[in-house]
């Protein structure tokens, strides 16, 4: 080395010689988390999209329509959601099971199950709306109860979780007595939950 690049090559020099490295190091690690994060960023999540998966199913009725008929109330309102409805005829009703409904505490506490007896009770509020008509708030002017249930089979344990999915069709309408005969269907899924013959009385 020449006495003027000696000359040259000062402590403050190395310093900033230093510094501009540091600079080059960290500016070259940024770059290469940009590029991590990008690469990230463009690998698509696994699974399904879930945009829209939560209003997959049609919607007939909402709860206030349902409401506007049905008397019930909680915690005895067993329909959530009707997803199809042909007066005097037939309709397609969804009650959504969850751990929060009131009935699990004590059925049971160590395997909560929905008991049968209300899986035939939301398919016979299902079967309730095909019959009612409107009157007004608070619920329709009529009234049905429970006159027969026949060859009640339970298929299926249904859980916390589930959605359940009620078929209700009316066979048979005596309208002078006010009775009428519905075959009923529950479905989780592709399984059949419960099926049941149901006979309503109407009455005001």
């Amino acid at each position: 080395m020449s006495a003027l690049s000696a000359s040259m090559f000062t402590p403050t020099t190395a310093r900033v010689v230093s510094s501009v490295r540091k600079t080059s190091s960290k500016s070259s690690r940024k770059s290469s988390l940009i590029v991590v994060k990008a690469a990230a960023e463009a690998k698509p999540d696994p699974g399904s999209d879930p945009k829209g998966l939560g209003n997959a199913l049609p919607m007939e009725m909402d709860i206030d329509a349902i409401m506007k008929l049905l008397p019930h109330r909680y915690p005895f309102l067993l329909v959530d959601r009707i997803l199809e409805i042909e007066q005097g005829s037939y309709a397609i009703g969804v009650k959504n099971v969850t751990i929060n409904d009131n009935f699990f505490p004590g059925h049971f506490p160590q395997r909560p199950i929905m008991p049968g007896v209300l899986m035939v009770e939301a398919m016979a509020q299902v079967g309730g709306l095909i019959m009612l008509e409107g009157g007004g708030e608070g619920g329709t002017q009529q009234e049905f109860f429970f006159a027969g249930i026949d060859g009640v089979k339970f298929r299926r344990p249904v859980v916390p979780g589930d959605q359940l999915v009620m078929k209700v069709v009316l066979t048979k309408l005596n309208k002078r007595f006010g009775i009428a005969k519905m075959k009923g269907q529950a479905f989780v899924g592709e399984e059949l939950a419960c099926e049941a013959e149901l006979t309503l009385a109407l009455g005001n």
